[in-house]
Protein backbone atom coordinates (compact mmCIF):
# COMPACT_ATOMS: atom_id res chain seq x y z
CA UNK A 1 0.00 0.00 0.00
CA UNK A 2 1.34 3.42 -1.00
CA UNK A 3 1.57 6.35 1.35
CA UNK A 4 -0.27 9.60 0.73
CA UNK A 5 3.07 11.18 -0.15
CA UNK A 6 3.82 8.58 -2.82
CA UNK A 7 0.34 8.98 -4.32
CA UNK A 8 0.69 12.76 -4.38
CA UNK A 9 4.10 12.50 -6.05
CA UNK A 10 2.66 10.17 -8.72
CA UNK A 11 -0.15 12.62 -9.44
CA UNK A 12 2.30 15.50 -9.63
CA UNK A 13 4.55 13.57 -12.02
CA UNK A 14 1.54 12.68 -14.20
CA UNK A 15 0.41 16.33 -14.38
CA UNK A 16 3.84 17.82 -15.13
CA UNK A 17 6.50 15.23 -15.88
CA UNK A 18 10.07 15.95 -14.87
CA UNK A 19 12.19 16.95 -17.84
CA UNK A 20 15.83 15.99 -18.05
CA UNK A 21 18.25 18.75 -18.96
CA UNK A 22 21.07 18.13 -21.38
CA UNK A 23 24.66 18.65 -20.34
CA UNK A 24 24.72 21.75 -22.55
CA UNK A 25 21.66 23.21 -20.82
CA UNK A 26 23.15 22.52 -17.40
CA UNK A 27 26.37 24.29 -18.43
CA UNK A 28 24.42 27.26 -19.81
CA UNK A 29 22.36 27.55 -16.64
CA UNK A 30 25.53 27.42 -14.55
CA UNK A 31 27.03 30.19 -16.69
CA UNK A 32 23.91 32.35 -16.30
CA UNK A 33 23.97 31.75 -12.54
CA UNK A 34 27.64 32.70 -12.37
CA UNK A 35 27.08 35.91 -14.36
CA UNK A 36 24.04 36.77 -12.26
CA UNK A 37 26.01 36.35 -9.04
CA UNK A 38 28.82 38.52 -10.42
CA UNK A 39 26.37 41.27 -11.42
CA UNK A 40 24.72 41.09 -8.00
CA UNK A 41 28.06 41.42 -6.23
CA UNK A 42 29.16 44.30 -8.45
CA UNK A 43 25.93 46.27 -7.99
CA UNK A 44 25.83 45.55 -4.25
CA UNK A 45 29.41 46.69 -3.75
CA UNK A 46 28.96 49.86 -5.80
CA UNK A 47 25.69 50.97 -4.19
CA UNK A 48 26.79 50.08 -0.65
CA UNK A 49 29.83 52.31 -1.22
CA UNK A 50 27.51 55.11 -2.36
CA UNK A 51 25.31 54.53 0.70
CA UNK A 52 28.34 54.74 2.99
CA UNK A 53 29.44 58.01 1.39
CA UNK A 54 25.96 59.51 1.71
CA UNK A 55 25.73 58.31 5.30
CA UNK A 56 29.09 59.89 6.14
CA UNK A 57 27.73 63.27 5.03
CA UNK A 58 24.49 62.72 6.99
CA UNK A 59 22.46 62.89 3.76
CA UNK A 60 19.75 60.55 5.02
CA UNK A 61 17.38 61.17 2.13
CA UNK A 62 20.04 60.04 -0.34
CA UNK A 63 20.77 57.04 1.87
CA UNK A 64 17.10 56.01 1.73
CA UNK A 65 16.96 56.52 -2.05
CA UNK A 66 20.14 54.52 -2.57
CA UNK A 67 18.88 51.71 -0.34
CA UNK A 68 15.66 51.57 -2.36
CA UNK A 69 17.65 51.61 -5.58
CA UNK A 70 19.84 48.78 -4.28
CA UNK A 71 16.80 46.62 -3.56
CA UNK A 72 15.25 47.36 -6.97
CA UNK A 73 18.48 46.66 -8.84
CA UNK A 74 19.16 43.39 -7.01
CA UNK A 75 15.59 42.22 -7.61
CA UNK A 76 15.82 43.15 -11.32
CA UNK A 77 19.12 41.29 -11.75
CA UNK A 78 17.74 38.18 -10.01
CA UNK A 79 14.55 38.23 -12.10
CA UNK A 80 16.56 38.66 -15.30
CA UNK A 81 18.74 35.68 -14.37
CA UNK A 82 15.71 33.53 -13.58
CA UNK A 83 14.08 34.45 -16.91
CA UNK A 84 17.24 33.47 -18.78
CA UNK A 85 17.50 30.15 -16.93
CA UNK A 86 13.82 29.39 -17.58
CA UNK A 87 14.31 30.10 -21.30
CA UNK A 88 17.19 27.62 -21.34
CA UNK A 89 15.10 25.00 -19.53
CA UNK A 90 12.22 25.39 -22.00
CA UNK A 91 14.31 24.80 -25.12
Amino acid sequence: MKSAYELAMERLEAESPTRKLSAEQIAEIAEVESLTQAKLAEKDLFLRDQIAKASATNDFESVKQLQDQLQRELRRIREDGEEKKEAIRNR
